[in-house]
Order: C-alpha cells, then sequence, then structure tokens
C-alpha cells in the first residue's frame, strides 16, 4: 500500500508541476462574440456560454460517480447499521 501511495503521489505531483499555461481567448474571438449578439440578446456569446457551462458541468459529474462509486459499500453498510438500531 505505500509503494502504491508513494507512486500516486509522485505522479500526482509531476503532473501539478509539468503544466503550461494555456490563454483562455484571444481579443478577436472576443470581438467577434460581442459584436455578434442580436436585438434580442441572442447570439454567437450566447452559445460560447452555453458551451463552457458544458464543459465546466463534465468534471463534477465525473467527481459525482467516482464517489458513488468508491463509498457505495460504506454508504450501504452504515443504512444496514442505522437501521439495525432503530
Amino acid at each position: 500500500m505505500g509503494k502504491y501511495f508513494a507512486l500516486l503521489a509522485l505522479s500526482i505531483t509531476a503532473l501539478m508541476i509539468s503544466v503550461t499555461t494555456a490563454y483562455s481567448q484571444c481579443a478577436m474571438c472576443k470581438a467577434v462574440a460581442e459584436e455578434s449578439i442580436n436585438e434580442s440578446g441572442y447570439g454567437l456569446a450566447m452559445g460560447l456560454n452555453t458551451g463552457i457551462l458544458f464543459i465546466m458541468s463534465i468534471p463534477y459529474i465525473l467527481l459525482a460517480l467516482v464517489v458513488v462509486v468508491f463509498f457505495r459499500k460504506q454508504v450501504k453498510s452504515f443504512l444496514k447499521a442505522f437501521s439495525n438500531i432503530h
């Protein structure tokens, strides 16, 4: 268990150190998104915002699935013990 944990910690540390800088968007992309909004408030910018929200939700969904998979047994045993008490 100790070897596995050390390897995992080393791998995570190496990944965190090797991160490069990523730029969000160029000035022209921002200008086009701002110019495309029509009178009703819709346009390219609304699609961009929807896409960003969709992309941001994926990690949270994956994290919830991981939590459910790993803690399913503990929750079941806790509920069983709790129901036996009452």
